[in-house]
């Protein structure tokens, strides 16, 4: 959730703009990251020249959604004619116009990128890569311990949660205490082992789909991200997100949707029955899922909705409970990307046949 500070904040990142495809994809993934992060109420981007939206059409935008103050920083290495006088020019004509002004939202102008330690690093790394040396990432490196290591820390995790929530456990059957210890080990939080609500189905319905081979489809790349593809094809299966495809950009314009909720209707309209779908970001998903479901448009096999926010998250997630469809929903604001892919994680190993793994 965003930071109590930030509740109120939007953040644009601005690009210079191309005519190449991936220098808008290169900044909507960094947006994406930002997105995920939830420190900001939203996160969009913008181009100088040669793309949209443009900085103006994406102050206007991000002013229509509740902000009262936008951050705006060049995804530039250095100052220039660009970072200092081009687009300050844009950001200071749009401040003085009246309606921005009649909303009371404020403007605020970031630095660019700069000599940062952390760009150092990547820049090492990318040398290291054409001389064609290996460079582990951090997820690879296990520091000091061996892959034994690794599983008895694991092991001695689990002990420590089933001590820790033990009464919850006891009161569920066995098939969905690999889902509640799974999500506590991921948040370290033992209050999920009390917000997770899960069908009486959902395992079933959940574990049946992935040995089907069912479709995957996330709200965010971030979901998409925490699933590993080759577990998953070995059962056949494929993993989708639609928030970044052009076709869900045009819907979303075309039928005053968000972009999650669009990028939801085309999911369906692609074709979605049986499949498994994980919401853990955004509650219009949710609520286009819901409506769809209703409408008999869509029968999905389960539903994973777990979406974070003080808006609309709690709501969003309530109505994905009263479907005729199985669930899994986290009660109230809490929930988030890490949770719809440890409820998911835990499905695959039990479809593996492993308690978790």
């Amino acid at each position: 959730m965003p930071n109590a500070s930030l509740q109120n904040v939007g953040l644009i990142l601005i690009g210079h703009g191309s005519k190449l495809p991936h220098n808008r994809q290169n900044l909507e993934n960094l947006a994406e990251v930002l997105r995920n992060r939830s420190k900001f109420k939203s996160v969009e981007i913008a181009f100088m020249i040669r793309d949209t939206p443009t900085i103006p059409q994406a102050i206007d935008s991000m002013a229509k959604q509740g902000v009262t103050k936008i951050v705006l920083i060049p995804a530039f290495l250095a100052p220039g004619i660009h970072t200092t006088q081009e687009i300050p020019e844009l950001i200071e004509i749009k401040e003085k116009q009246p309606h921005l002004k009649a909303l009371g939202i404020e403007l605020v102008y970031g630095e660019p990128i700069g000599s940062d330690e952390r760009i150092a690093d990547i820049l090492e790394e990318k040398a290291l890569k054409a001389l064609g040396q290996e460079v582990k990432k951090d997820s690879e490196v296990l520091d000091a311990y061996s892959v034994a290591e690794a599983g008895r820390i694991v092991d001695t995790s689990m002990e420590l949660i089933r001590q820790a929530i033990g009464p919850e456990l006891e009161k569920l059957p066995k098939s969905k205490v690999p889902i509640v210890e799974r999500v506590v080990h991921t948040t370290a939080d033992p209050e999920f082992a009390k917000l997770l609500v899960i069908s009486d189905d959902a395992v079933d319905a959940g574990v049946a789909a992935i040995k089907a081979g069912a479709k995957i489809v996330t709200d965010v790349k971030m979901v998409k991200a925490g699933i590993n593809d080759a577990r998953l094809k070995k059962f056949g299966g494929k993993v989708l997100t639609y928030v970044n495809d052009e076709r869900t950009m045009v819907l979303a314009k075309a039928e005053g949707l968000t972009r999650s909720a669009a990028a939801m209707r085309l999911a369906i309209k692609d074709g979605l029955d049986g499949g498994i779908v994980l919401i853990g970001n955004a509650p219009t998903a949710a609520f286009e899922l819901a409506d769809q479901v209703k409408k008999g448009k869509v029968k999905p096999a389960l539903i994973v909705a777990v979406p974070v926010g003080f808006v609309g998250a709690a709501e969003s997630k309530e109505v994905v409970a009263k479907l005729p469809v199985p669930y899994v929903i986290t009660r109230g604001r809490k929930g988030g990307s890490t949770i719809a892919v440890a409820v998911f994680n835990a499905l695959l190993s039990m479809a593996e046949g492993k308690r978790y793994g």
